[in-house]
């Protein structure tokens, strides 16, 4: 006679079973079996301008914020991409060994060497003087490769085939009339127009650090740019990069602004709002710019339109006198403001 509860028993067992097998991929997923570090499968680039120093690193995988473990970075010093199965000390101590004086490649060497998990680490090494220096385990998945070129590497793992380390090369090298961050920018879109990463894109980021050492670590990065969870995230990597740009006109303006230079404020706050049209902030510093270059009339109509979308900007101009910003007559301001 059959027991009644075998069924049961046994749908229990293999429902089990599946939950367990379900958990260990999820976990195989996402961190290595014996080495317990995470994976960032993922295509890269370490980058130098020859001409301004600036050294760059660009990253986009199917993992989240992928910038906080693969792209290091230290002006005067170098550059360093760690990815595959992540170490992520690779990082701080190649800057360290570099900065210490060892060439990319000596740093790089080094720490392979010392690294038993090294058959599934991809690395890459530049250092200020652009000797470049990268390495794939030959554990990492395939397609997994990397070219080394004129002062820069791309690097690449678990792509969907073996262009997109090829498409990404040529795209650097025939860019190089364009600004560091962009020409970066432009070998990762290429990247994923061949394929890409074979699971698809997540997360992206973007770092620049410059030729000179700097004391102060807050003004170390020229460039920090991550999109941490994004359907299409280079896309918005370029976005942002193209509003960090426009910030740096501003910043620029805020400076000439305290120098007392009001027309170079005007220029700079004008390019700003150029590349950002449907910004309020820009708008806003531009006809305080006006005002303060003895344009007025030009001013005027641009405080309207800015008080008739957001009553703040209204009481914000009516406390730049104090602040000397806004450098009009008594009647003036109240021009503008009402």
């Amino acid at each position: 006679m059959t027991n009644p509860k075998t069924p049961s028993l046994m749908i229990n067992r293999i429902l089990l079973s599946s939950l367990l097998f379900s958990q260990f991929l999820f976990l195989t997923a996402q961190i290595h079996p014996w080495t317990g570090e995470k994976l960032a499968h993922t295509f890269s680039i370490v980058a130098r301008d020859p001409g301004t120093g600036e050294m760059a690193v660009g990253v986009q995988s199917h993992w989240f914020s992928v910038g906080t473990i693969v792209s290091w970075g230290k002006s005067g010093v170098g550059v360093v991409a760690t990815q595959s199965f992540v170490d992520p000390a690779y990082g701080p101590n190649g800057l360290k060994l570099m900065s210490d004086g060892q060439s990319a490649e000596q740093a790089l060497q080094l720490l392979v060497a010392a690294d038993r998990g090294r058959d599934y680490r991809q690395v890459a090494f530049l250092d200020m003087n652009g000797n470049v220096s990268a390495f794939t385990g030959k554990k990492c998945i395939a397609s997994a490769s990397h070219v080394i070129g004129d002062n820069y590497s791309v690097q690449a793992n678990m792509m969907v085939d073996e262009d997109v380390i090829p498409a990404m090369s040529k795209a650097f090298v025939d860019n190089a009339d364009q600004p560091l961050a962009e020409r970066v920018l432009l070998a990762m879109v290429a990247a994923q127009l061949a394929g890409g990463d074979i699971r698809g894109r997540q997360s992206a980021a973007l770092i620049v650090v410059g030729p000179d050492l700097v004391e102060n670590s807050w003004k170390d990065k020229m460039v920090d740019l991550r999109v941490e969870d994004h359907e299409y995230p280079i896309r918005e990597l370029s976005r942002l990069l193209r509003v960090h740009r426009a910030y740096e006109h501003m910043n620029r303006g805020d400076l000439a602004v305290e120098r007392g230079e009001m027309e170079m404020a005007l220029e700079e706050y004008g390019a700003a709002e150029a590349m950002l049209p449907h910004n309020l902030e820009m708008k806003f510093w531009k006809a305080v710019a006006l005002a303060n270059n003895g344009r007025l009339e030009e001013a005027l109509p641009v405080f309207k339109s800015l008080f008739r979308r957001d009553e703040c900007w209204r009481q914000l101009a009516g406390r730049l006198p104090d602040s000397g910003l806004l450098m009009v007559s008594e009647e003036e301001l109240q021009m503008i403001i009402e």
